[in-house]
């Protein structure tokens, strides 16, 4: 039997026995922070299990993609492990219970009409304690008890050992289903979870049953695939092996199934499976939590074609085997086999760029060790070289091992443990508690009527007060400055979802009112967060909602304004353009999309061009719930990596653009009035980003452009036309007199910003005004916004050194050079000790510093200098090496102050004192050389 049959079966016997066949999870629940990946079929439903949602269905059948990392060590060694899987399974949420999932697993297993296994090649196992079980396979199904064993908590229990260790929550007994292979093992291919208590404290007696008992099942597609097809690994079904072939192809290697090369190749076609379906859903290679995994893999498999010879990307070339060995159940894959490979061969290239140095520093470690005499691998340095270079430890053992070294494995998990919680891969409890989730059980969903209202009345159905381990749930709040979450029976308030910000209002009634600060989801419910600021609010009240119009409509021309935006990406950047995320507030919008290079200035130019012409049409608004399949078929923009319900929202503007969305629009794309792009910007590899602004910010905007360009202007003293020139100018100035200063050539003392000619004014548009306002403040590293300043702190700084150079000029041609060439050699040390007419601190003191970058050997400089009529100045410098041997500026110029009637000191590399006895100069700089002599010898 084929896989795509298998999975096919599967769901079609199920939903003859009236389950509700449901379509996959995403890969990364982002509405779950309890997990970093979908680690299993019954994730998407834990809310329907606990009642805590309207269940439309209480029955239900899913094939779910799934990714676990736990046994990631043994992924291509043995025979059934993967990373990326997919989990068939049934599920009952208060409907039918252990004998229903038993006779139905061994129905569809064994008949000849649905997968014909023999019954003799079958045998279960029961939690020691689950007589009813047990029961059942004996009595309902006819097994022998010799093929029915008894297991502890740790092995048929849900979570494992969840009597003795917890944690409290639901969890019940497991019965795991076997099927004997040819050579007499047994491989497990379903467990039957029957969810019947309820964990509270410590044993024994803390086993509650629930009011509603649940079924859970999980049955390994590929693992049942194998047994079905009778291959001797998951990796050789028909799914897998044209992946696994086109690998040895890439990799000029014969598969051969117990060698090296074939557990290399079989871990490739897991992980590239993994990485195209979580690069497909936009989980990109990154630093943490699921991209940091997603990188992991990447490397990790880039390793082992590494180890067969490998040295240019390759992992890529197999993506388009991927899609066609999943097209059957997940044809959308080949809609970005082209964006999948790009981002895969980037992060290849990359690491192909270090794993050089990874193997080097492996050799390092290993020469460590030699010369320590230590014979086992530190965990901890195992650890980093696999953070940092992605060196599997695996290979680090491997290789150790060849020299008869050891490797510190728990030291090894230990840092990683620490490393994990760091980037986000600590994890929270499954099933969460609190007051939130008290209310989804008792009240389940929030009607939510603002589509068509923007003002209702409604009932309070809870009220929470505090915050973190301190909120409760409490009956009435009177006014106070603590914040409350309301829970209405119906509200307008649109909650935060879909890069869209939660509403703002009021709730009123007589006496009492409520000034609502935002609006949050808890699965369906609507959480209304605020302050009272009059009377007493009290379950059962009724007041009267009412979300802020203002604030609404400005966040309506935003959203509107990303699905004009995002079809103007799509036009002038590419189909792969694709939308990874956003943000949307008041006339504010920020928007994610896929692509390897930022915009050009003509191509956000021609998107801007293109959103202000689909303004100008004043095209219609609407939107309809249509099926699934229906939005297909109309040409919908998915976002993948979505997960949508069937019927869906579809929301089209005028005859371009098709998105499905839950989020509140204008009824014309008129009403946007302004489109304006303040930045386009990287966010990660592969992903951009573009801020823009609509409505009244844009108009302010504009005016703020044309405000900031009239204010350089006037601060350079040229016309706005001039702008960008004259703060190109400024900042050559300025750099050619660092230079100068610096005693590398010649500078300017000239300000051009000032004495240019001021030439006739024209006439400019605004986009002539902005693109000279941008590339000005682009030539700086500032905002816009920051521009006047940055040139008036430039103008300040151009001054300063303009002084400097005068003062250097006017010291006789005094340089760094011709100093060092006065140096007294003491000891191996250069001595520099000079008097500087006319030099300023800072000249002394830059001229030290040039003396010891130019200086070949360790160096000592002290320069005075008359200051005025009756005063010394002294400043002294010693190089770092000199300072390592106990030299010291500051002792060293504590002996020669007195000499001049004065005083000072300062730190070891640099010091600085003073003096009012200009004519013993001579005498000073004498005993400075005397000195340095002693401290050198």
């Amino acid at each position: 039997m084929k896989t795509d049959e298998l999975r096919e079966k599967y769901l079609a016997y199920f939903q003859s026995q009236g389950h509700s066949r449901q379509p996959s999870d995403v890969l990364v629940p982002t509405w779950d922070p309890s997990v970093l990946f979908t680690p299993a079929g019954m994730n998407q439903f834990k809310d329907h299990f606990l009642g805590k949602v309207k269940l439309d269905f209480t029955r239900a059948t899913t094939c779910q993609k799934c990714l676990r990392t736990g046994d990631i060590d043994n992924v291509g060694r043995t025979a059934y492990h993967h990373t990326f899987f997919e989990m068939l399974g049934n599920f009952s949420f208060g409907d039918y219970f252990k004998q229903e999932a038993v006779e139905w697993a061994w129905e569809f297993l064994t008949s000849p009409k649905w997968l014909a296994i023999d019954p003799a090649r079958l045998k279960v196992t029961v939690y020691k304690d689950d007589n009813e079980a047990a029961n059942i396979w004996h009595e309902k199904i006819g097994l022998p008890t010799s093929r029915i064993s008894r297991m502890e908590e740790d092995e048929n229990f849900w979570p494992a050992s969840a009597p003795s260790l917890g944690p409290d929550g639901v969890c019940g007994p497991c019965s795991e289903i076997y099927y004997q292979l040819d050579n007499g093992k047994d491989v497990e291919i379903w467990n039957l979870v029957f969810t019947q208590f309820n964990r509270i404290g410590d044993p024994p007696d803390n086993l509650r049953p629930l009011p509603s008992k649940n079924i859970d099942t999980g049955m390994g597609l590929e693992r049942t695939a194998s047994v079905l097809q009778n291959v001797p690994t998951n990796y050789h079904i028909d799914i897998l092996m044209p992946i696994v072939q086109a690998a040895a192809e890439v990799c000029s290697v014969h598969y051969e199934y117990e060698s090296d090369n074939g557990r290399r190749l079989r871990r490739i076609t897991d992980h590239v499976r993994a990485c195209t379906f979580a690069v497909h859903e936009n989980i990109l290679p990154g630093p943490k939590k699921a991209r940091y995994v997603i990188k992991r893999l990447l490397r990790r498999a880039v390793l082992d074609g590494h180890q067969m010879g490998l040295r240019d990307p390759f992992l890529h070339q197999l993506v388009p085997a991927v899609a066609s060995a999943m097209q059957s159940a997940y044809p959308e894959l080949s809609e970005t086999v082209t964006r999948v490979s790009e981002i895969i061969c980037k992060e290849e290239s990359d690491f192909f760029s270090t794993i050089g140095g990874g193997l080097e520093r492996i050799e390092k470690v290993f020469a460590t060790m030699t010369s320590s005499g230590s014979v086992m691998v530190d965990g901890s340095e195992a650890a980093n070289l696999y953070q940092t270079y992605g060196v599997p430890p695996e290979l680090f053992q491997a290789i150790a091992a060849e020299r008869n070294l050891t490797f510190d494995w728990d030291g090894y998990r230990e840092e990683m443990k620490k490393h994990e919680e760091v980037s986000g891969g600590g994890r929270s409890e499954l099933f969460q508690t609190g007051p939130i989730e008290t209310l989804k059980e008792a009240l389940r969903f929030t009607e939510f009527v603002g589509y068509d209202a923007t003002q209702t009345s409604s009932v309070v159905k809870g009220i929470i007060v505090g915050e973190g381990s301190s909120e409760r749930l409490v009956n009435e709040v009177a006014a106070s400055a603590e914040p409350v979450r309301v829970i209405l029976d119906r509200s307008p308030f649109y909650g935060e979802g879909g890069g869209q910000v939660g509403d703002s209002g009021t709730l009123e009634s007589q006496g009492v009112r409520v000034e609502i600060e935002d609006t949050q989801r808890a699965g369906e419910l609507l959480i209304h967060v605020g302050k009272v600021v009059s009377g007493k609010l009290s379950e059962g009240l009724e007041v009267t909602a009412a979300v802020d119009l203002d604030r609404r409509d400005a966040i309506r021309r935003a959203h509107s304004a990303t699905h004009i935006l995002h079809h103007a990406l799509q036009s002038i950047v590419g189909a792969h353009a694709q939308q990874q995320g956003s943000k949307v507030d008041e006339d504010w919008l920020r928007f994610d999309f896929t692509n390897q290079q930022s915009l050009s200035d003509e191509e956000v130019a021609s998107i801007e061009a293109m959103v202000a012409q689909n303004v100008q049409l004043a095209a219609p608004i609407s939107w309809k719930t249509v099926p699934l399949v229906e939005a297909r078929e109309a040409g919908a923009m998915m976002l993948f990596g979505e997960k949508y319900p069937d019927p869906v929202r579809m929301v089209s503007m005028g005859e371009f653009s098709r998105e499905l969305c839950g989020g509140t629009h204008l009824t014309n794309t008129g009403q946007v009035e302004e489109f304006e792009v303040i930045a386009e910007e990287s966010v990660s590899a592969g992903t951009r980003r573009v801020v823009a602004l609509t409505g009244q910010r844009a108009k302010q905007y504009r005016e703020e452009v044309q405000s900031v360009l009239s204010q350089a202007a006037e601060v350079l003293n040229c016309v706005p036309a001039s702008v960008h020139t004259q703060v190109q100018e400024l900042a050559q100035a300025v750099r050619g007199l660092k230079k100068q200063l610096a005693g590398g050539g010649e500078g300017t003392a000239k300000s051009v910003a000032s004495s240019a000619a001021k030439p006739a004014s024209k006439s400019l548009s605004y986009l002539e005004q902005r693109t000279i306002l941008r590339d000005a403040a682009r030539l700086l590293n500032v905002s816009t916004g920051e521009l006047v300043s940055r040139i008036t702190t430039l103008q300040e700084e151009f001054a300063k050194l303009q002084q400097q150079v005068e003062q250097l000029s006017s010291s006789g041609g005094v340089s760094a050079e011709s100093l060092l060439e006065q140096a007294t050699v003491v000891y191996g040390a250069a001595v520099v000790v000079a008097q500087t007419p006319g030099a300023t601190p800072n000249l002394m003191r830059q001229w030290i510093d040039q003396i010891r970058q130019k200086s070949t050997m360790p160096t000592a400089v002290l320069f005075a200098s008359q200051v005025g009529d009756d005063k010394v100045l002294l400043v002294a410098g010693v190089s770092r090496d000199l300072v390592a041997k106990g030299v010291s500026a500051g002792k060293w110029i504590g002996k020669v102050a007195p000499v001049v009637g004065g005083g000072g000191g300062g730190k070891p590399d640099l010091a600085q004192a003073g003096g009012k006895l200009p004519a013993k100069i001579p005498e000073a700089l004498e005993a400075a050389v005397e000195s340095m002599k002693t401290m050198l010898a």
